[in-house]
């Protein structure tokens, strides 16, 4: 089992080590077809969490408005991250 008690291997906010750890993620909508082109985004914050010892919890989405012709929908992913081994 991987060693998370060095402190660069937790996700931080406010410089305290937590338990939770919550963070959005902006998809950008493509205009023409379906599917959010960057989805490697939302890959890269989770799998980002997971290296350092938290796996997903819960996941939501909400639609973050339009910037207009061209400009495709925001979707906002707000994703909630829990440290791995908390019941010890």
């Amino acid at each position: 089992m991987a060693d998370y008690s060095d402190s660069s291997t937790y996700s931080t906010a406010s410089g305290k080590d937590l338990p939770y750890v919550v963070l959005q993620v902006t998809l950008k909508e493509k205009f023409f077809g379906t599917g959010s082109g960057n989805l490697t985004d939302l890959e890269n914050a989770i799998n980002a969490q997971v290296a350092k010892g938290y796996r997903l919890h819960t996941i939501s989405t909400t639609n973050g408005g339009s910037k207009g012709f061209g400009g495709g929908d925001r979707i906002q992913a707000t994703l909630v991250f829990e440290k791995i081994g908390l019941c010890r």
